[in-house]
Protein backbone atom coordinates (compact mmCIF):
# COMPACT_ATOMS: atom_id res chain seq x y z
CA UNK A 1 0.00 0.00 0.00
CA UNK A 2 1.18 3.53 -0.73
CA UNK A 3 2.67 5.56 2.07
CA UNK A 4 0.47 8.62 1.47
CA UNK A 5 -3.05 9.20 0.20
CA UNK A 6 -1.48 11.53 -2.39
CA UNK A 7 0.27 8.51 -3.91
CA UNK A 8 -3.04 6.77 -4.62
CA UNK A 9 -4.05 6.97 -8.28
CA UNK A 10 -7.74 6.98 -7.32
CA UNK A 11 -7.21 10.04 -5.11
CA UNK A 12 -5.33 11.82 -7.91
CA UNK A 13 -8.12 11.09 -10.40
CA UNK A 14 -10.76 12.22 -7.89
CA UNK A 15 -8.89 15.51 -7.42
CA UNK A 16 -8.88 16.12 -11.19
CA UNK A 17 -12.60 15.37 -11.34
CA UNK A 18 -13.25 17.76 -8.44
CA UNK A 19 -11.35 20.56 -10.15
CA UNK A 20 -13.35 20.03 -13.33
CA UNK A 21 -16.62 20.11 -11.36
CA UNK A 22 -15.62 23.47 -9.87
CA UNK A 23 -14.81 24.90 -13.30
CA UNK A 24 -18.03 23.70 -14.90
CA UNK A 25 -20.28 24.75 -12.02
CA UNK A 26 -18.74 28.23 -12.08
CA UNK A 27 -20.77 28.72 -15.27
CA UNK A 28 -24.08 27.68 -13.70
CA UNK A 29 -26.77 30.34 -13.23
CA UNK A 30 -26.21 32.48 -10.15
CA UNK A 31 -29.60 31.32 -8.87
CA UNK A 32 -28.00 27.89 -8.36
CA UNK A 33 -25.13 29.14 -6.20
CA UNK A 34 -26.74 27.68 -3.06
CA UNK A 35 -28.49 24.87 -4.91
CA UNK A 36 -27.09 22.47 -7.44
CA UNK A 37 -23.71 24.23 -7.68
CA UNK A 38 -23.05 23.77 -3.98
CA UNK A 39 -24.40 20.21 -3.93
CA UNK A 40 -22.21 19.13 -6.84
CA UNK A 41 -19.13 20.74 -5.33
CA UNK A 42 -19.73 19.14 -1.95
CA UNK A 43 -20.26 15.69 -3.47
CA UNK A 44 -17.13 16.10 -5.61
CA UNK A 45 -14.98 17.26 -2.67
CA UNK A 46 -16.27 14.37 -0.57
CA UNK A 47 -14.75 11.78 -2.91
CA UNK A 48 -11.01 12.57 -2.51
CA UNK A 49 -11.61 13.72 1.08
CA UNK A 50 -13.02 10.33 2.11
CA UNK A 51 -10.22 8.52 0.30
CA UNK A 52 -7.65 10.61 2.19
CA UNK A 53 -9.40 10.24 5.53
CA UNK A 54 -9.74 6.50 5.10
CA UNK A 55 -6.08 6.13 4.21
CA UNK A 56 -5.27 7.66 7.59
CA UNK A 57 -6.97 4.84 9.50
CA UNK A 58 -5.11 1.81 10.74
CA UNK A 59 -7.12 -1.08 9.35
CA UNK A 60 -8.18 -2.08 5.88
CA UNK A 61 -11.72 -2.50 7.20
CA UNK A 62 -11.86 1.16 8.25
CA UNK A 63 -10.29 2.27 4.96
CA UNK A 64 -12.92 0.32 3.01
CA UNK A 65 -15.64 2.02 5.06
CA UNK A 66 -14.41 5.44 3.88
CA UNK A 67 -13.97 4.22 0.31
CA UNK A 68 -17.62 3.16 0.32
CA UNK A 69 -18.57 6.67 1.44
CA UNK A 70 -16.45 8.08 -1.39
CA UNK A 71 -18.24 5.81 -3.86
CA UNK A 72 -21.62 6.95 -2.56
CA UNK A 73 -20.61 10.59 -3.02
CA UNK A 74 -19.41 9.78 -6.52
CA UNK A 75 -22.77 8.24 -7.41
CA UNK A 76 -24.49 11.30 -5.94
CA UNK A 77 -22.31 13.49 -8.16
CA UNK A 78 -23.15 11.44 -11.25
CA UNK A 79 -26.86 11.93 -10.55
CA UNK A 80 -26.33 15.67 -10.16
CA UNK A 81 -24.37 15.85 -13.43
CA UNK A 82 -27.29 14.22 -15.23
CA UNK A 83 -29.67 16.68 -13.61
CA UNK A 84 -27.47 19.63 -14.63
CA UNK A 85 -27.56 18.40 -18.21
CA UNK A 86 -31.34 17.92 -18.05
CA UNK A 87 -31.70 21.51 -16.80
CA UNK A 88 -29.40 22.67 -19.65
CA UNK A 89 -26.77 23.98 -17.23
CA UNK A 90 -24.17 21.80 -18.97
CA UNK A 91 -23.76 20.67 -22.54
CA UNK A 92 -23.92 16.98 -23.30
CA UNK A 93 -20.21 17.21 -24.06
CA UNK A 94 -19.40 18.66 -20.60
CA UNK A 95 -21.61 16.21 -18.75
CA UNK A 96 -20.24 13.33 -20.82
CA UNK A 97 -16.70 14.28 -19.84
CA UNK A 98 -17.62 14.49 -16.15
CA UNK A 99 -19.44 11.16 -16.31
CA UNK A 100 -16.52 9.42 -18.05
CA UNK A 101 -14.09 10.77 -15.46
CA UNK A 102 -16.45 9.73 -12.67
CA UNK A 103 -16.67 6.25 -14.16
CA UNK A 104 -12.86 6.01 -14.18
CA UNK A 105 -12.77 7.00 -10.52
CA UNK A 106 -15.54 4.50 -9.79
CA UNK A 107 -13.61 1.64 -11.42
CA UNK A 108 -10.47 2.57 -9.46
CA UNK A 109 -12.46 2.78 -6.21
CA UNK A 110 -14.11 -0.58 -6.85
CA UNK A 111 -10.74 -2.17 -7.54
CA UNK A 112 -9.24 -0.79 -4.33
CA UNK A 113 -12.31 -1.82 -2.30
CA UNK A 114 -12.10 -5.35 -3.70
CA UNK A 115 -8.35 -5.55 -3.08
CA UNK A 116 -8.63 -4.34 0.51
CA UNK A 117 -11.72 -6.44 1.26
CA UNK A 118 -9.90 -9.67 0.45
CA UNK A 119 -7.26 -8.70 3.00
CA UNK A 120 -9.71 -7.81 5.83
Amino acid sequence: MSSSFRDLRVWQEAMILTGRVYKITAEFPKTETYGLTQQMRRAAVSVPSNIAEGKGHRSNKEFVHFLLHARGSLWELQTQVLLAEQLLYTSSQESGLLLREAENVSRALNGLITSLSTNV
